[in-house]
């Protein structure tokens, strides 16, 4: 039976009679052209989100004076108050409705990219309102937990995997566009605006607010898109009975797990540009010899990996569940950063490959942990629990840029990648007994 036959009535912007697991209650077009929408809102916030990440390596050369602590911190703000917005998000879909959280997200995201499009052309604006644009730029991190849960309510439990690790894979790849895109913008003048001169560096002209400005006009797009063809299902909840997933103890397992996946993931996918530079880059101990490598091109390497991952396990995860798939996470993570971390204090800089290739192996493993995680949720808590769970895990882990950022200016690397290993080890016993293994309490 064809979907427009099967749909359930709708008021102008609110579906009634809407039940994913019952197909005649259940408008698969709908479904999937809210997850369409949503998602290309979506890849806009994590431009945002990591829109510092892929302007800070280039302040130093366009004559801003900041110190490696500097930029480290610069970097992880967005991660902080990306956390802080996720624990309001994470309880505004079933309040205001995926219509309204969808369409205002995208008008908020132009709000940090036009604040960096002035900022970065005057090195000498201030470092307390650079940080407070970092800050700004915490919206892009914050959406993904109210778009999350609010795309899980339009699926049934056969599709969750498939179509949530979709929006978030595809989402996630942001992080990749804006540090690969961002760096091109900076080499030429855009959208006819000859009025600003590009800032002389001694490899040539650079155009360094060309990577905020670019994607105003596409936040707009999205903005219009959402309030024209989006609708609410009708899921409602109050703030207090939202909390009740807090008695849940699925609720604080799941968030150890997606802390160790998508918390580290995006923490050291934020400082991975700088990591390289400091360890066997321009400001590392090799400084002046010739041939080392830069950060600003490899950083997309790692969002573009585990978004990929993410997206392709998606469907993996429906087939043989999450559980699995975030246990052999949590052993290839906990492998990976002790790799990493025995080439973090190099003798010489043809070590870096050896760092290179773990981490990117890293990222791959922290991949299927995302798809997992997210898999797992829908199927071990009712619809309404899981997507605050989604909601709650998302915040908590998305404090990752800040707390790696913090961890690397304030320790030495390689101490804070064995922590990570360590912990990563803790979460994959924890995920085997409690999910994965024969005779789970909680197979997902």
């Amino acid at each position: 039976m064809p979907a427009a036959a099967k749909s359930p009535s709708a008021s102008k912007h609110v579906m009634t009679d809407w039940d994913p697991e019952d197909e005649s209650r259940w408008d698969s077009r709908l479904a999937w052209r809210t997850l369409a929408i949503s998602t290309y809102s979506m890849v806009l916030a994590f431009c945002v989100w990591f829109l510092v990440s892929a302007i800070a390596p280039r302040l130093g050369a366009i004559g801003f004076d900041l110190t490696t602590s500097q930029l480290y911190w610069l970097t992880a703000m967005p991660g902080l108050s990306g956390g802080i917005i996720r624990l309001v998000y994470m309880f505004l879909p079933p309040v205001v409705g995926t219509r309204r959280l969808v369409g205002w997200s995208s008008l908020l995201y132009v709000i940090p990219m036009v604040g960096w499009f002035f900022a970065v052309q005057n090195p000498n604006t201030a470092y307390g309102v650079l940080i407070a644009l970092a800050i700004a730029c915490g919206i892009g991190g914050g959406t993904f937990s109210g778009y999350m849960p609010s795309t899980g309510y339009f699926f049934p439990k056969r599709l969750s995997g498939t179509a949530l690790n979709l929006q978030a894979g595809i989402g996630n790849l942001g992080m990749s566009v804006i540090q690969i895109v961002g760096p091109v913008l900076m080499t030429f003048g855009l959208f006819g605006i000859t009025w600003i001169a590009p800032q002389h560096t001694s490899s040539g002209d650079l155009w360094v607010h060309n990577a905020a400005i670019f994607f105003v006009p596409w936040a707009i797009v999205a903005a219009v898109l959402a309030f024209v063809f989006l609708k609410d299902v009708p899921v409602k909840a109050n703030f207090r009975q939202q909390i009740d997933i807090f008695g849940n103890p699925n609720t604080w397992l799941m968030t150890l797990m997606y802390v160790m996946t998508f918390g580290l993931f995006s923490g050291f996918s934020a400082q991975f540009g700088l990591l390289i530079n400091n360890t066997y880059g321009a400001t590392s101990r090799f400084a002046g010899m010739a041939d080392l490598p830069s950060g600003a091109t490899y950083a997309f390497l790692g969002p573009l990996i585990a978004s990929i991952v993410r997206v392709a396990w998606g469907p993996l995860c429906d087939r043989f569940g999450g559980a699995l798939w975030t246990f052999v996470s949590g052993v290839g993570v906990a492998g990976t950063l002790v790799w990493a971390a025995l080439f973090l204090n190099p003798s010489d800089p043809g070590q870096f490959p050896g760092f290179l290739w773990a981490m990117l192996v890293f990222f791959f493993f922290s991949g299927i942990g995302n798809a997992g995680t997210f898999k797992q949720m829908p199927m071990i808590m009712p619809q309404r629990q899981a997507g605050g769970a989604i909601g709650f895990t998302a915040a908590i882990a998305s404090f990752g840029p800040f707390f790696v950022g913090v961890a690397l200016s304030s320790m030495s690397a390689s101490t804070w990648f064995w922590i990570c290993a360590v912990y990563a080890a803790v979460c994959a016993v924890i995920c085997w007994f409690q999910y994965a293994r024969p005779a789970a309490p909680f197979p997902g």
